[in-house]
C-alpha cells in the first residue's frame, strides 16, 4: 500500500478525505442495502453485495483504492445496466474513483498498517 501513496494526508485534507470516506461509504451501504431489501434477481444481489463489502472497506479505510476502483466499476456497471437514478450512481462512482486515487488520508486503517513507522530510541546511561 505505501507503493500508491507517498504519503497519507493529515491535517485538514486528511479530514477531507475522511469525510469523503464516510459519506460515501455510507451511501454505497444504505444504496445497496435498500435495493436488497426489494428482493432482487441474483445478479443484481451479488452487485449489490459488493457494493456493501466496498463500502465497509472504504468507511474503515482498510484497502481503499482497491474498494475505491470496486465501488467505482460497480457503479458504471449499474449507469448502463439500470439506468434509473442516474445522477446518484455518476456521483458515487465519482466520488469511489476520487478515493481510489487520492488515498484514505492518516485516520484510517490503510495509515495504520501501511503508513510510516516511528521508532523511538532511548539514550542508554
Amino acid at each position: 500500500m505505501r507503493r500508491l501513496f507517498s504519503t497519507f494526508a493529515s491535517g485538514l485534507p486528511g479530514t477531507g478525505l475522511l469525510f469523503m470516506r464516510l459519506v460515501a461509504a455510507t451511501a454505497l451501504v444504505a444504496r445497496a442495502v435498500a435495493i436488497l431489501c426489494g428482493g432482487p434477481e441474483l445478479g443484481p444481489a451479488i452487485l449489490q453485495a459488493l457494493a456493501i463489502a466496498a463500502g465497509l472497506f472504504l468507511l474503515a479505510g482498510l484497502w481503499t483504492p482497491i474498494a475505491g476502483a470496486l465501488a467505482a466499476l460497480i457503479n458504471s456497471w449499474e449507469i448502463f445496466s439500470a439506468p434509473a437514478d442516474l445522477w446518484t450512481k455518476i456521483l458515487l462512482g465519482t466520488v469511489s474513483a476520487s478515493l481510489a486515487l487520492l488515498g484514505p488520508g492518516a485516520w484510517s486503517v490503510d495509515a495504520r498498517l501501511f503508513g510510516w513507522k516511528r521508532i523511538d530510541v532511548r539514550h542508554r546511561h
